[in-house]
């Protein structure tokens, strides 16, 4: 499960056509990353069967508010906002250590601690379903400031450590602190201090999202995308009539970030698929061809997420209002930030209800 903020939610509408399917099924590897770490962990956590587990996360993103993840007051975002301009026009007087982020995610590990049911902030219920057999290994990817690399940490049984270029795994214990940095978005979220380093969001550095999956040994993956797959008479039609705003802006860094490199690895991934299906098995290299599924939104998420502005704080609209969120039509840096009940209700259902239209599709996989 990937990125994509407040978009996440989409991801449990998926699941919950899944569990209501195949209330029973349990899933070896499950990894996640930026807020789709959230996901995974609660999934690999939960003690109860996967349609109680999928049954809770909806009633968990079900009633999330904006004042759940960051501090929305306009003292708190005033005030963050204040020690950037200063450290901007002292020109870094004093060192930069007191500019963390633009808003203070302390009500996410407060909401995480208790939805994860951390004891001392270490996740157990992953170790419980370890010892079931139900789980054999659950990632969390970051994205490491210190080195700049990509980190991704595994709890599992036998998995080897990976290391490729700019990226590998570190084997241990889960906890609230990796779901916090994983789901960290660059500079709007502080980083997290982990073991060795301070860590942000997870897709910053991960080049190809699917190869934790395919490192911990799945022969089968569902990967769950929270893009809308334009058409090429969707795609030439512009978003913006003059001047790009902020926000247009950085919804499209995002959206390269977090949404786009999955596309590029399912691309990869089946054409090396079809390569090695054309080979003898003693002549692919310990390779071997990976079944395949993406579910992808079918409606525009940035575009339906101007629908719900008006529901934000007062103090938070003003601010992404100043950004030019209604100079665009498909604002897609407010549909990372917008968690609202509304919205995320809404989202769940397009993910239901794409789930449902893919039915056939999902049981051939899921039979296969």
């Amino acid at each position: 499960m990937g990125g994509g903020g407040a978009r996440a939610a989409y991801q449990v509408g998926f699941l919950r056509c899944l569990a209501r399917n195949y209330p029973d099924l349990e899933i070896p590897f499950i990894t996640g990353v930026s807020a789709g770490a959230i996901n995974a962990a609660h999934l690999a956590s939960h003690h109860g069967t996967f349609e109680q587990a999928v049954q809770e996360l909806s009633g968990l993103w079900s009633h999330l508010r904006m004042e759940d993840v960051f501090r929305t007051d306009i003292r708190s975002l005033t005030w963050n906002a204040i020690k950037w301009v200063f450290q901007l026009g002292t020109g870094g007087v004093g060192g930069s250590s007191g500019i963390r982020a633009l808003a203070d995610t302390s009500p996410l590990r407060h909401f995480l601690t208790e939805a994860l049911a951390a004891v001392d902030g270490e996740i157990t219920g992953i170790e419980f379903n370890l010892q079931r057999g139900r789980l054999k290994a659950l990632a969390l990817s970051t994205s490491s400031y210190t080195t700049g690399r990509s980190i991704t940490w595994v709890e599992g049984v036998g998995i080897e450590e990976w290391e490729r270029p700019q990226r590998r795994s570190r084997n241990g214990k889960l906890t609230v602190e990796h779901v916090m940095a994983s789901a960290a978005l660059p500079l709007f979220f502080p980083a997290v201090r982990l073991e060795d380093g301070w860590y942000g969001d997870g897709g910053i550095r991960l080049s190809a999202p699917l190869s934790p999956i395919l490192h911990l040994g799945a022969r089968k993956v569902l990967a769950i995308s929270t893009k809308h797959e334009r058409d090429q008479s969707e795609a030439d039609k512009p978003l913006i009539s003059g001047y790009p705003p902020p926000a247009q802006v950085a919804g499209v860094i995002l959206n390269s970030i977090f949404l786009d490199n999955l596309d590029q690895d399912v691309l990869r991934l089946e054409r090396l698929n079809s390569l090695l299906e054309r080979l003898p098995e003693d002549e692919r290299d310990g390779l071997r061809p990976v079944n395949l599924m993406v579910l992808r939104p079918s409606r525009d998420l940035g575009e339906l997420a101007q629908e719900f502005e008006s529901s934000l704080p007062r103090g938070f609209r003003f601010l992404t209002r100043g950004l030019g969120t209604r100079e665009t039509k498909s604002p897609d840096f407010l549909s990372l930030i917008l968690f609202q009940p509304e919205y995320l209700r809404a989202l769940m259902q397009i993910g239901e209800e794409d789930a449902d239209r893919q039915g056939e599709a999902i049981a051939s996989f899921m039979a296969s």
